[in-house]
């Protein structure tokens, strides 16, 4: 989400509404609704099995590209694959974190089952899993079979709708170091390890290390462009897609129709626009009071789904304790231009294994949920 100041900054004052129209201009361009409903009717499906898809496809994942294709098998089973149209070839070469956002989707899923006394029984990669440094397949990632009578509801699935990935400015505000203790134990879970910091030397190296990790995927044309790609400007784009980097509000609409806010001016490294858009970044990475991160062995595909599952365990756990998180990982990505940096935060806080997840963490206000598809937009014939 973009400042109102650094939007302001793009428009330089070059548009100025009418007062007599500005009002319906307010209104026509609030975030849309209808790109939310499905955080709306979760729950209320009849069937059991969509009844628990419905919350978990709220489950966060990268770009909010919402990779998940699900076929109904009999009676009380379900095989999960990936989208392939929905990967992040630029950013993540490996579908490295595509995995993960699936693993957020089991997660979510289970939890929903429980709540009803379903037990979940996750088999991943049924027929296999495509190798570490290879792409996703046509394989499934996923198999699940529900049985009644058999699980405990699980105290976080209270959390599931006041979960969303929070990118404003955070507060200048310590976290309490036993929430930060319990972001770690709940990250800790499936064989991943969670470690959380608060604002000490770690946390400035960090906010640093984070900071460069995004003005290096900013500045590399490939990766700027692929974020550029899934950009929806509005409330007419964001309904019309349902999915990627939602930019809307008035001041986004202003922006619009001034021209600063369009893929051309935000993909352009040498247009104001994207200089400016790029500072507005940095109070972000200035403004984290505390870190949490996941680590395994990086050695598997499952221990990619597991990683996910862990990290939506931790996301819920900080909305327990109304503590904003906000992924800050593109040093742990793999394309080449950022293997320096990559190297450079394993050293620092990777303790020899893989480094899964980077978020910040902090105080801030609210936020609105992302947009969503809706199931039947996952749902395989």
């Amino acid at each position: 989400m973009t400042s109102r100041r650094g939007v302001l900054k793009l428009i330089g004052g070059g548009v100025v509404l009418a007062a007599a129209g500005a009002g319906g201009f307010v209104a026509l361009n609030q975030p849309s609704r209808a790109a939310r409903e499905a955080w709306r009717t979760a729950g209320r499906q009849t069937e059991l099995r969509r009844r628990f898809l419905s919350y978990a496809l709220l489950a966060p994942n990268p770009h909010n590209r919402q990779p998940w294709l699900v076929q109904l098998d009999d009676n009380d089973a379900l095989t999960l694959y990936v989208d392939l149209e929905r990967r992040l070839p630029a950013t993540d070469p490996f579908d490295r974190q595509i995995v993960i956002g699936c693993g957020a989707f089991l997660e979510l899923l289970r939890l929903a089952a429980a709540e009803e006394g379903y037990d979940a029984g996750i088999t991943m990669f049924p027929e296999g899993a495509p190798e570490m440094s290879g792409r996703l397949d046509a394989r499934p990632v996923a198999h699940v079979r529900f049985t009644p009578g058999t699980a405990a509801p699980d105290s976080l699935f209270a959390h599931v709708l006041a979960r969303h990935t929070n990118r404003e400015v955070y507060e200048a505000r310590e976290v309490e170091p036993e929430k930060i203790a319990a972001l770690a134990a709940a990250g800790t879970a499936f064989g991943i390890t969670g470690h959380a910091i608060g604002n000490d030397q770690t946390a400035e190296q960090l906010r640093d290390l984070t900071w460069r990790g995004h003005e290096r995927e900013s500045l590399t044309a490939h990766t700027m462009q692929e974020s550029i790609d899934l950009l929806r400007i509005g409330p007419d784009e964001t309904n019309q897609h349902r999915d990627g980097i939602a930019l809307e509000g008035p001041l986004m609409g202003v922006a619009k129709l001034a021209g600063a806010m369009s893929p051309e001016a935000l993909g352009d490294p040498n247009s104001v626009a994207f200089k400016q858009g790029l500072d507005m970044y940095r109070p972000m990475a200035v403004s984290a009071r505390a870190f949490a991160w996941l680590t395994n062995d990086g050695a598997s595909r499952e221990g990619q789904l597991a990683a996910g599952r862990a990290y939506l365990r931790l996301t819920l756990e900080a909305a327990a304790h109304g503590l904003a998180v906000h992924p800050w990982s593109q040093a742990l990505q793999e394309y080449p231009e950022i293997a320096d940096l990559y190297t450079e935060v394993h050293d620092l806080i990777g303790g020899g294994e893989r480094l899964q997840m980077l978020v910040r963490v902090g105080y801030a206000k609210p936020v609105g949920p992302a947009p969503r598809r809706g199931l039947d937009a996952h749902m395989m014939s």
